[in-house]
């Protein structure tokens, strides 16, 4: 099978410049905005530890944002594709970051929760089962060199 490339383009801009720009480690903001052709822009800074803006999204939720949709949408391809129904799809997924102090930092996991409801009928041993396969198949996970655990709980909608 041949492979297929590809490419995505996004600018991201900082706006925290308070009129000294880097002057000083205090003397600017860590605002940015994220953008792509035709969406709509990101408002992003940095982590608050890191003197950012709490009210934007840092590059590390980002990070943790794309895991988990990544395996989602794959996730319910493979549903799809088995026959299973999904009815409703909520991940509350965490990353671990270390600050490695003189060293960089990285993280050193995720932890993905999807809480999934299948339609009545559906084989919920299957539903928990093509997790693993979403992870294998998820474009972001294979792309990042820490671990990233899914504990999923499959709940069984009741008949109507």
């Amino acid at each position: 099978m041949a492979h297929t490339e590809h490419k995505y383009k996004v600018t991201v801009q900082w706006t925290g410049n308070r009129g000294t720009g880097t002057s000083g480690y205090r003397d600017y903001d860590r605002d940015h905005t994220i953008e792509a052709a035709g969406k709509p822009a990101i408002a992003g800074s940095s982590d608050p530890a890191f003197r950012g803006d709490r009210t934007r999204w840092n590059p590390e939720e980002l990070l943790v944002a794309s895991v988990s949709a990544c395996h989602k949408l794959w996730y319910l391809h493979l549903c799809a594709d088995a026959g299973i129904a999904v009815l409703a799809y909520v991940d509350e997924a965490q990353g671990t970051m270390i600050d490695g102090g003189h060293e960089p930092g990285r993280f050193s996991e995720v932890v993905l929760h999807p809480r999934v409801t299948i339609r009545a009928g559906d084989d919920a041993g299957l539903a928990a089962q093509l997790h693993h396969t979403a992870h294998e198949k998820c474009y972001v996970a294979n792309s990042v060199s820490f671990p990233i655990r899914c504990e999923a709980v499959i709940e069984v909608a009741s008949a109507a």
